[in-house]
Formats: structure tokens, C-alpha cells, sequence
């Protein structure tokens, strides 16, 4: 039956190309492998954000007066509802750590360089989109915690010269964090942000099929003349540990939403006091976190645009990180790059474990 079915689907679909990837394409195998399952993690993750999130979309209702409520329905009345509303938040946090962890072992395997330029930058703006996504959907249970926060993070553009405040009246859809806000924000939750997320995918993963896997150069240079690194198929071998890696995380989603829930907090109000230990999620506390520490004036310039532009940069040097180190993947590492990429992942763990303890 399964040979009339897929039969019937080539007779009207061309599947050539689907059949040589599954019967030609291979993956290296080496001591720095394991790396290679995190951007199919990453995407595993990405696959369980949407489908939670559209389960979510069901009962959700994205206005001021009715967000909370409904989200206290789905968590409260509807069956299942806590479970998919817990492994959707989840799985948000995870997908950005494991986007950081995928960014940070191409960046140390030197995998961004020629001829993966282009997969480098798509990779650097998905991880930019899920920080997004990130941002925009915490405002959306409009609880407490989450409507301070987002006043402090749409406020911080605000200190841009020129553009400031533009572009906060353009996030916040006013001078103030409302109801226009909490609109605005699952607009670009659910409709923006995904379409961007389609198009980068997918133009992200052509580019990994077409390039195939970069192999160390250390793997390299152990190799006799002549000889090719080891490898396996990637259907089914490389396919099927993958698929095992999944089966770990989807337990683990389960695991996390079932004893350690997501608090929804209370409903937000404008007019209350802000709430001691106010702080972003974890993936902003880095960045909170340094901002918070530089004094209000550096050298006659506003500390907190002086953070704004420096994180700006950095953003900027990360994504053209390819073209600053022109050199080919087979041509020795560039130890100024390894110093800098160290020095930028303590920094990132050190300043998020400093906004824990300081809030």
C-alpha cells in the first residue's frame, strides 16, 4: 500500500530531487559531530512553537481587557490547556539557548567562512527573528511582570538620537505600553515575524543542503594525502539519532511544563506601582544588565546610547563576520576571532547570572 501511495504521488509530483538527497547526501563524521545536531534541535523547537502556538491562537484573545482572562481560561478550564501553554514558553527559551549554543559552535568551528557566507547571515537574523519572537510574545498574557518589562524594553530605543522617538511610538503604537501595544505585538507575534521566519528558513536550509556540512580544520589536518573524512548516510543513520535527540527534548518539554510551570502572575495595570525585581527574560538579561551598570554619563555622552550603539555594532560585526575574516574554511583559524568569541561568551554568561543575582 505504501509503494501504490508514494507511486500515485510521483505520477503527479517530481520527487527526483527529494530522492537524491536521501540516497547521496552525507555527514562528516568526527570528534566534533555532537555539534552538528543543534541547528535540527533548534529547528525541532521551532516545529513545537508553531504547532503549541497555533493550539494556543484557539481560545487567546488579544486585547487589553480580555488577554489575561483568556490566558487564565486556557490554563484553568481548557483541557490540556496548561500543558500546551507551559511547553509553548518552554520551548520559546529553549530554541533561543539552543540558537545561541548553534551560533557559538559555528563561530568556534569556523564553519561561517567561504563558501557559507550566506548561510552564516540567515542563520544570525533566524536567531535574531526568535529573540523577536521572544519579546513579543511576552507582553501577550498581559500580566504584571510581563507589561513593566516591556515598558523598560521599548523605552531603551527611545535613547537613539534622531529615530528614538520614532521608533518607540512606533513599538509601543503610542507614548505609552496599552492595549494598541498588546495589538501590535501579537501582529508581529503571529503574522510577521512568522511569514520573515518562512522565507529565512527556508532560504537558511537550501543553503545547508547545497553547502552540506563543514568539516574542521583540525579534522583536516590529521588526514593523510588523498584520504576523506569518514562519514555516514544522512537517511537513515545521521536522520534517526537526530530523530532519538527530539524523542530527549520532547520528553524534557514535557518534564519542564509538568513541574515547573509558568507562572501567569496578575493581570497588568497601569496605575500600580512597578514591581520589585523587574527584569527581562533570560536571553535580555545580558544586555539589561550591562545597560543597568554604565554610568549616565560617559565622556559628556548619555552611558545608556553609548549601550545602545555598542550593542548595535556588535550585532552589526556579527553578522558580517564572514566578510571581516576573509579566509576559507580549510585555511588555519584566526586566533583573534577564538579570543573574541571567548571573551563575548563569558561576558554573555557572567552579565546573565550578575541580572539573576542583582534582581
Amino acid at each position: 500500500m505504501w509503494q501504490r501511495a508514494l507511486g500515485w504521488i510521483e505520477a503527479r509530483v517530481d520527487l527526483s530531487t527529494v530522492r537524491y538527497l536521501a540516497d547521496h547526501k552525507r555527514v562528516p563524521i568526527h570528534p566534533h559531530s555532537p555539534w552538528y545536531y543543534l541547528g535540527g534541535l533548534t529547528l525541532f523547537l521551532i516545529g513545537v512553537q508553531i504547532a503549541s502556538g497555533l493550539l494556543l491562537l484557539l481560545y487567546y484573545r488579544p486585547s487589553a481587557g480580555e488577554a489575561y482572562e483568556s490566558v487564565q481560561f486556557i490554563v484553568s478550564r481548557v483541557e490540556f490547556g496548561w500543558l500546551v501553554r507551559n511547553v509553548h514558553s518552554w520551548s520559546a527559551n529553549l530554541a533561543v539557548g539552543a540558537a545561541f549554543l548553534h551560533l557559538f559552535s559555528v563561530l568556534f568551528l569556523r564553519s561561517y567562512r567561504k563558501p557559507r557566507e550566506l548561510t552564516w547571515v540567515t542563520g544570525v537574523f533566524l536567531l535574531f527573528l526568535l529573540l523577536g519572537f521572544g519579546f513579543s510574545g511576552y507582553l501577550l498574557p498581559w500580566n504584571e511582570l510581563a507589561f513593566f518589562a516591556t515598558k523598560v524594553g521599548t523605552g531603551i530605543p527611545g535613547s537613539i538620537p534622531l529615530v528614538g522617538d520614532a521608533l518607540q511610538r512606533f513599538l509601543r503604537g503610542g507614548d505609552d505600553v496599552t492595549g494598541a501595544t498588546l495589538s501590535r505585538f501579537f501582529g508581529l507575534h503571529v503574522a510577521l515575524l512568522p511569514a520573515l521566519l518562512v522565507v529565512l528558513l527556508g532560504v537558511h536550509l537550501l543553503l545547508v543542503q547545497q553547502q552540506g556540512m563543514s568539516v574542521p580544520i583540525s579534522v583536516r589536518k590529521r588526514l593523510r594525502p588523498g584520504d576523506e573524512v569518514p562519514s555516514v548516510k544522512f537517511v537513515p543513520n545521521f536522520l534517526l539519532r537526530e530523530l532519538v535527540l527530539w524523542y530527549i527534548a520532547l520528553a524534557g518539554l514535557a518534564a519542564l511544563a509538568a513541574f515547573s510551570p509558568w507562572e501567569l502572575g496578575v493581570k497588568a495595570d497601569a496605575f500600580a506601582p512597578v514591581p520589585a525585581g523587574i527584569r527581562p527574560e533570560w536571553y535580555f538579561l545580558a544586555a539589561f544588565q550591562t545597560l543597568k551598570l554604565l554610568p549616565s554619563h560617559i565622556a559628556g555622552i548619555e552611558g545608556e546610547l553609548l549601550g545602545v550603539l555598542g550593542m548595535g555594532l556588535a550585532m552589526g560585526v556579527l553578522v558580517l563576520l564572514p566578510f571581516l575574516d576573509r579566509r576559507s574554511s580549510q585555511e588555519k583559524p584566526s586566533p583573534l576571532i577564538t579570543v573574541v568569541g571567548v571573551i563575548a561568551l563569558v561576558y554573555l554568561v557572567v552579565m546573565t547570572v550578575v541580572g539573576y543575582v542583582a534582581a
